[in-house]
């Protein structure tokens, strides 16, 4: 009853809520993203948008700058850099992402040492600080759900035909490469956006461990990305109330939720094929 009464009270506060709705959007944001960025093997350059944010962020503190201001340019300028240079370079494009998110994110951390008057907290940046999200951060992460969420179902049978034979795609007269450098640039945003709610470390498992469950146990396309959208909301909304009930870090509260969904679609995935 005393943990019951607890969560009645934690409901009531707007921090709290704020954070429910923010979770809930994320989740599914990352949940629809990560459903077509696993298929086309762009589950790591997520991770690496994610880690190399920090280097953003930092310029926007030396700059005395809003981090959202500078950070949402930065990363579609950083993504469309590194679309561009794995498509021109010889080397894998798994190993040019590890050198360049490991390089920017050594850069960030040594500028920020550098900085005295940053007061910010690295682990706020690192692991995100979900309940200081404000109505103009759920503002944007609602519109950028919607503008996704559009897009992926106005051009669902391009998506399918794109994943499933692009070179066929781009035989029916499909435009491949914009509709890569327009997922690419929404990802980025995406990334952007969510940094501040789940942080430069997490926000690559909000993307792929969602979409990930959801493969296992999805037979279909659409439902495919539905599932991995409901596991996103579900699971970061149940990992903020866990968090909030026995005093955990949000972020990885989430994480661990959402590997506990994967584990059980891993589980009935024999039972389902």
């Amino acid at each position: 009853m005393s943990a019951a009464s607890n969560l009645v009270e934690l409901l009531q506060m707007p921090f709290l809520q704020r954070a429910l709705l923010a979770g809930l959007f994320t989740g599914a944001l990352g949940g629809l993203l990560g459903s077509v960025a696993v298929l086309r093997q762009l589950s790591f350059f997520s991770d690496a948008l994610g880690h190399s944010a920090l280097l953003g962020i930092t310029v926007a503190i030396l700059l005395n700058l809003n981090p959202t201001l500078v950070l949402v340019p930065f990363a579609v300028l950083f993504a469309l850099g590194i679309d561009r240079l794995a498509s021109r370079s010889r080397l894998p494009t798994d190993a040019l992402l590890n050198i360049v998110y490991s390089s920017s994110l050594a850069l960030a951390v040594l500028a920020l040492s550098r900085v005295p008057s940053y007061r910010g907290g690295i682990d706020q940046l690192l692991f995100g600080d979900i309940l200081g999200v404000s109505w103009l951060d759920l503002s944007l992460i609602l519109l950028l759900l919607l503008a996704a969420g559009s897009y992926l179902v106005l051009s669902r049978r391009t998506q399918i035909l794109l994943t499933l034979d692009e070179p066929l795609a781009i035989s029916r007269g499909v435009a491949a490469g914009s509709h890569r450098l327009l997922f690419i640039v929404l990802l980025a945003v995406v990334v952007a956006i969510s940094i501040k709610a789940v942080g430069v470390l997490l926000i690559s498992a909000f993307v792929v461990i969602p979409a990930c469950a959801s493969r296992l146990v999805s037979r279909r396309f659409s439902a495919y990305g539905l599932l991995a959208a409901g596991l996103g909301a579900g699971c970061a909304v149940v990992g903020l109330l866990l968090s909030a009930l026995f005093n955990l870090p949000s972020g990885p509260a989430v994480v661990l939720v959402q590997l506990l969904g994967f584990l059980i679609a891993l589980a009935l995935a024999p039972l389902l094929r």
